[in-house]
């Protein structure tokens, strides 16, 4: 059912901004740090998981195609409410911080396209002759 892919990326990003709140308190910082990005992680990781299991279904995955298509501008409302100049002037904390995301996002891009494939299975190759 449709309603099962909502309740699935509604659960992916209540435990994103949760680890993101404790991850912040972990660092001091009073502010939710990747809380979107580590839902965003989840839901690709889990869906993955389920689907490979045959527990996420066609209809399910409607229900997270039907957020994810108004994934992006949720995103720039919330990036309009952070204080980019604060950031920017409280310190190269914020920007060491925006450094390593980036880094970590560039090594994970092989680790999720290893999970989206299918394994190559050992085809024999035909014989050509020579002549």
């Amino acid at each position: 059912m449709i309603i099962f892919g909502v309740a699935f990326l509604a659960l992916c990003t209540l435990t994103g901004i949760f680890v993101g709140e404790l991850l912040g308190k972990l660092l001091g910082v009073p502010a939710n740090v990747g809380g979107v990005g580590i839902a965003m992680v989840l839901l690709i990781l889990l869906g993955s998981y389920l689907k490979k299991r045959g527990v996420f279904n066609m209809e399910t995955e409607q229900g997270v195609k039907f957020w994810s298509a108004v994934y992006i501008p949720i995103v720039v409302a919330m990036a309009a409410q952070q204080n980019v100049l604060g950031a920017l002037s409280g310190g190269p904390m914020a920007i060491l911080a925006g450094i390593a995301a980036v880094v970590v996002a560039f090594a994970l891009v092989p680790v999720l396209d290893r999970i989206g494939r299918k394994p190559e299975t050992d085809v024999a190759k035909p014989l050509t002759t020579e002549g």
